[in-house]
């Protein structure tokens, strides 16, 4: 069975590979702004017409499943190798996580491994403080990092950060085929809302709630963990960087904005590692890992935890639950470690 695994990125190599195209500088400007624009336009737009119980089944249906795609699949699994995947598995990871129009899997996936590499140093793509810590730099720090660094030419350069995505067949094709899952998430939501309502205006409203606005609201929080997640927030384990947990985007992030949690473990498969806090992607692992389409998943160790434990914070994270459900145990007694 083919697997893709991490690995360190290949020094040798220049961080950069040039700047991007005119047209892929194009499209991304276009994939971010029209959502956006329908995202402004939703309010007026709904007002008293035009949303039906259609349309927000297959808003949140196609939101959870190509957002999962990214933060289980782009995120934990191909960035990380936070657990093994089954070809099944892996093929389907890349193909619901390119669905979400943030870039084809192997740029996005070399994007974050660089940003992990220089969190918040020079190098990495889209912190927000690199340009100070005035009020002015931040504004426009949080620009940068929310949006405005998918507008910047230069390109990392995959060679050095994504060798292992590049060398698999399987991934490199669905790479290859981010244009037609872009075709395909935009128009399967209408071809579905037409057909539930046999109406044209049915497809109408599907495409503009499901398909337009859908994309832009992930966009938006994906981003936030970039953003938001780097300057606020509650900081309980020691990082090379300002990364945060930041709670009120844990359901719509799917347990992403735990990003303190995920910077002190990076290759961790939960990144909500204390009591309450909800991490939807940590969840489905756990479940692909009892029906056996994930394997040797890397669950959080309390020993590692209490070692990076920040002066202030109680040693116990408040209960961790069972460990056949990827949490643990016992209460981590730093003495000990």
């Amino acid at each position: 069975m083919t697997q893709t695994l991490q690995r360190p990125p290949n020094t040798a190599e220049p961080m950069l590979a040039g700047e991007k195209s005119r047209t892929e500088t194009f499209l991304v400007k276009l994939f971010a702004v029209v959502p956006l624009l329908a995202l402004a336009a939703a309010v007026p737009f709904a007002w008293g017409w035009g949303l039906g119980w259609t349309d927000v089944a297959l808003a949140i249906g196609f939101y959870f499943l190509t957002g999962l795609g990214v933060t289980i699949g782009f995120h934990r699994y191909f960035t990380h190798g936070a657990f093994k995947a089954n070809r099944g598995l892996r093929i389907a990871l890349a193909a619901t996580g390119s669905m979400a129009m943030q870039g084809p899997v192997i740029g996005w996936v070399a994007d974050h491994r660089r940003h992990h590499a220089f969190a918040d140093r020079e190098g990495d793509p889209h912190s927000p403080w690199r340009y100070g810590t005035s009020a002015a730099a931040l504004a426009k720090g949080f620009w940068h990092a929310h949006m405005g660094w998918l507008f910047d030419r230069e390109k990392t350069n995959a060679q050095r950060f994504a060798p292992d995505l590049l060398a698999d067949r399987d991934i490199a094709r669905i790479d290859r085929w981010f244009p037609a899952l872009t075709v395909v998430t935009l128009l399967a939501p209408a071809v579905l809302g037409g057909l539930v309502t046999m109406s044209w205006w049915g497809a109408l409203t599907a495409f503009f709630w499901a398909s337009l606005v859908r994309v832009a609201v992930l966009h938006h929080v994906t981003w936030s963990v970039n953003s938001l997640c780097h300057m606020i927030g509650d900081r309980p384990y020691a990082a090379r960087d300002k990364s945060a947990n930041f709670w009120p985007l844990a359901i719509a992030s799917m347990g992403e904005s735990w990003h303190n949690s995920h910077h002190a473990d990076p290759t961790g498969a939960r990144h909500g590692v204390r009591r309450g806090q909800l991490d939807m992607s940590a969840r489905l692992i756990w479940l692909f890992e009892k029906v056996g389409w994930a394997t040797e998943v890397r669950w959080p160790k309390p020993e590692r935890l209490a070692r990076k434990l920040n002066p202030g914070y109680s040693a116990a994270p408040r209960g961790f639950g069972k460990a056949e459900r990827g949490l643990l145990t016992e209460t981590p007694d730093r003495s000990r470690s």
